[in-house]
């Protein structure tokens, strides 16, 4: 019996944002973000089974108003990143394998932090396609920990959801704001492990 058979099918991988535009050499780079993407890969292909549905998010960006910024304070607006259209807003390469049960965008017209802001092609939201599917647990994972895989797992504990994040397949825009982030979490009841020990 596989593990998602075991679990009746209630789990969902939540792949976050892993995209070129936040990866070494993109529009809003974090350092290490490239090797992560390389991780969650080789994670989602060893243990796919362990998912009831794989989900990818992507900051689809057309215009989302005073998220982007000339001067951007980096706490409520951005450099221009995750441009819709442009192969950087794509997933990461290194995913090209992943074939997600589904893949949401986000941000099209605002900040769109979660992946709950989002919606697929066929218009349905994340907590549709999560209801739909019977899930009550996920696992997030992506970029990045400090915004919006954070944002992403407070959500689905506001949705009545168990929520991991798994730390090693994830990384903060800073050690500090990794920690403000890991405490923030901690305190709405998410759990924090790094997959090796699931």
């Amino acid at each position: 019996m596989s593990t998602r058979e075991a679990d009746g099918g209630r789990r969902a991988l939540v792949v976050v944002d892993v995209q070129p535009t936040f990866c070494e050499g993109g529009e809003l780079a974090t350092l290490g973000a490239n090797e992560i993407a390389h991780r969650v890969a080789a994670y989602s292909a060893a243990h796919r089974d362990r998912y009831a549905t794989v989900l990818t998010t992507q900051d689809w960006h057309i215009d989302p108003g005073d998220h982007f910024s000339e001067n951007p304070d980096f706490v409520d607006s951005w450099p221009p990143h995750g441009i819709a259209g442009t192969p950087n807003a794509d997933l990461h390469p290194a995913l090209a394998d992943l074939a997600p049960d589904a893949r949401l965008k986000k941000g099209q017209y605002a900040h769109g932090y979660s992946g709950f802001d989002g919606a697929d092609e066929h218009g349905r939201s994340l907590a549709t396609i999560l209801a739909d599917a019977g899930v009550t647990e996920v696992d997030v994972v992506g970029l990045v920990e400090s915004h919006c895989v954070k944002h992403t797992a407070l959500d689905a504990r506001r949705a009545g959801l168990s929520a991991r994040v798994l730390t090693d397949l994830t990384i903060p825009v800073s050690p500090e704001q990794g920690v403000a982030a890991e405490q923030e979490l901690a305190a709405a009841g998410v759990e924090l492990r790094d997959s090796s020990a699931l």
